[in-house]
């Protein structure tokens, strides 16, 4: 008798032992699931606290070189955009621009063929410059998300692509001391003007600096 419950009990040791309870893909930090999770409209598309706010960070990267955004989600990785154009309220991907080919005359063609430029400029959004050259950034009502860019042109084209932006302000935060190329890129669903441009940064860097800002601009989608 007692060595059947000896052996009951060892068996029941060894199931236990071996039982592995479920992972959570989204605790997976790394996995697509969790950035698809993450860049959601309902978490400000991966930057939930506003740039003003200490501790907040960039929720994306939209620009040629995803190396220089240390780790972001790169809006131009193919597997990750395909993954958020079936995902409802995540942010999406902006179309990849295909390099214009070479196209030779035809001698015998009366009129000639419209170029892929002219005939997809007439469908892009359009932004006119609401301020410039200031050094501080907006603290402003309407915030939707904010990431990292290479240029105000990449800036405007994601706020193409979230629901009710209306109004891009890109600059640069001077974060460290060895500086960044790219540019923040925050989105609003109002317009701002320069008075509302009192985010002087003024931030504790790791490396013992303070963030300031410059080079900020406003631009108002045309409507």
């Amino acid at each position: 008798m007692l060595s059947s419950v000896v052996v009951i009990i060892s068996l029941s040791l060894t199931t236990l032992a071996a039982y592995l309870p479920p992972i959570n893909i989204l605790d997976d930090l790394d996995s697509t699931e969790y950035i698809v999770a993450s860049l959601a409209a309902s978490n400000h598309h991966g930057a939930p606290y506003p740039p003003e706010l200490a501790g907040s960070t960039p929720g994306w990267y939209f620009g040629d070189d995803p190396g220089s955004a240390e780790g972001l989600p790169w809006m131009k990785d193919t597997d990750l955009c395909a993954v958020l154009a079936q995902t409802t309220g995540s942010l999406r991907c902006p179309p990849a621009v295909q390099k214009p080919t070479k196209v030779l005359p035809k001698r015998s063609a009366a009129v000639a063929a419209p170029t892929q430029s002219s005939t997809t400029s007439s469908s892009t959004p359009s932004y006119y410059t609401v301020f410039s050259g200031r050094s501080g950034a907006i603290q402003g009502s309407g915030y939707l998300t904010y990431g990292l860019v290479d240029t105000v042109a990449n800036c405007q084209t994601m706020c193409n692509k979230v629901s009710g932006c209306v109004f891009v302000n890109s600059y640069h935060d001077v974060n460290g001391k060895n500086g960044s190329p790219l540019l923040t890129c925050s989105l609003y669903s109002i317009v701002h003007t320069a008075s509302q441009a009192t985010n002087y940064g003024g931030q504790l860097q790791p490396d013992g600096s303070y963030d300031y800002i410059t080079d900020s601009a406003g631009y108002a989608l045309n409507q």
